[in-house]
């Protein structure tokens, strides 16, 4: 063979022993080893890998683990699809479900890009959305026993920056009894401090750019199932409206998965200390912790997670011009416009997260100007306590 064309060619691969780690297939197709393989893969007599959009053995590997654990309590095995992202995972999602003529029942506290996302583009293929207080159970009731175009009840618990929390084995059992499908965004507890399935839902989704990943170095999403009648569907959407993962995010949410029990205790600890602080102190409005005692979804939050989680959000007296002024005083904590990283980030969601959200809507889900939302990250407790004290005298 001719220098160039060994250049040209793959070199030969042939591992003797296993890799300890998983390993990263950066490769956007795969060979046929003759055509009638091809065409049985293609037809699904066989199983095989053929373009990286259709699947990767990285992106695969690592939305199982997520799934397992999604489905670590329940008998099912369930299934995982990786995307790019959180959002892309809500929008294969709903793609994937739902047709013209629909309705999404789902609460009005839901994070920003959701909402706008279900506001100008799914709205747009003939699907009705339904924004409703999800704390009232009348409400919701009604709501379905008298509009039969509900297929799918959405809803985020704890929700973005609220912490508002849903009851699931309520949303759930409602759902099973009118034949509609429910879906939950799992992001901020994550599967080792709530497990959804436990309680009936259908589907689950994660942005694992968050605590999955946990070290804000990886974008990807994944949407979880039980029923795997559902797989080919979901899988269909995703390859045909190309919002597939790539591997090298693939192999980053893994590694950063291996240390996810570690972290979430920690977070967990930590904010439920900060929330505590932060509650007795006398510049502070509100504190929104669903494992505070005071928190209005208490008892719920205690029923279905195991722990607080790292998520919290506060209000200083003083309202907005105070909320801007503390958070340029901060010093070791990051402004910055993403949570579940290791270290503590802060966001100002009325002018980022939910910016596009109208003023009144924010306000009656208690997204106020001045609120404050604190990923809390995993640094020493007195570390991060004393930079948000002396932000709050700084703010004054």
């Amino acid at each position: 063979m001719n220098i160039k064309s060994i250049l040209v060619q793959e070199g030969k691969f042939s591992p003797t022993t296993k890799p300890h780690n998983l390993p990263i297939f950066a490769t956007s197709s795969f060979n046929f080893e003759h055509i009638d393989q091809g065409i049985n893969i293609f037809e699904g007599n066989e199983e095989g890998h053929v373009y990286g959009r259709y699947g990767n053995p990285t992106i695969e590997t690592v939305a199982e683990k997520i799934a397992q654990l999604e489905c670590y309590d329940i008998e099912e095995e369930g299934f995982g699809i990786m995307v790019s992202s959180g959002m892309s995972a809500i929008s294969t999602l709903l793609f994937a479900l739902l047709k013209q003529g629909d309705t999404i029942l789902t609460q009005a506290n839901l994070y920003g890009g959701t909402t706008e996302l279900l506001r100008k583009f799914i709205t747009k293929l003939g699907v009705k959305i339904e924004f409703i207080d999800f704390a009232s159970k009348d409400l919701i009731e009604t709501r379905v026993k008298n509009d039969k175009s509900i297929k799918l009840i959405y809803c985020e618990s704890p929700a973005n920056p609220s912490l508002a929390c849903v009851d699931l084995q309520y949303i759930s059992d409602l759902c099973q009894k009118n034949d509609i499908l429910s879906v939950i965004d799992n992001t901020f507890p994550t599967p080792y401090l709530q497990r959804p399935f436990n309680f009936g839902i259908d589907f689950i989704i994660h942005s694992t750019t968050k605590y999955i990943n946990g070290h804000g170095n990886s974008i990807a999403g994944v949407v979880i199932g039980k029923n795997r009648d559902y797989y080919q569907t979901l899988l269909d959407a995703m390859k045909l409206i190309g919002t597939n993962c790539n591997p090298f995010d693939a192999w980053l949410v893994n590694s950063g998965m291996k240390t996810l029990a570690l972290r979430m205790d920690a977070h967990s600890s930590n904010a439920l200390e900060i929330a505590c602080r932060l509650f007795k102190h006398e510049e502070i409005a509100v504190v929104n912790y669903p494992f505070l005692p005071s928190h209005r979804d208490y008892e719920i939050a205690s029923k279905q997670m195991q722990a607080g989680g790292g998520m919290l959000s506060f209000e200083l007296k003083g309202g907005i011009e105070r909320a801007i002024r503390f958070m340029n005083a901060i010093q070791m904590s990051s402004l910055a416009p993403t949570l579940g990283d290791v270290d503590t980030l802060i966001l100002h969601p009325a002018s980022m997260s939910h910016r596009n959200i109208e003023r009144n809507v924010r306000y009656e889900n208690g997204i106020t100007d001045g609120l404050i939302r604190m990923s809390v990250g995993i640094e020493h407790i007195e570390d991060i306590f004393l930079d948000i004290e002396k932000a709050i005298e700084k703010s004054k």
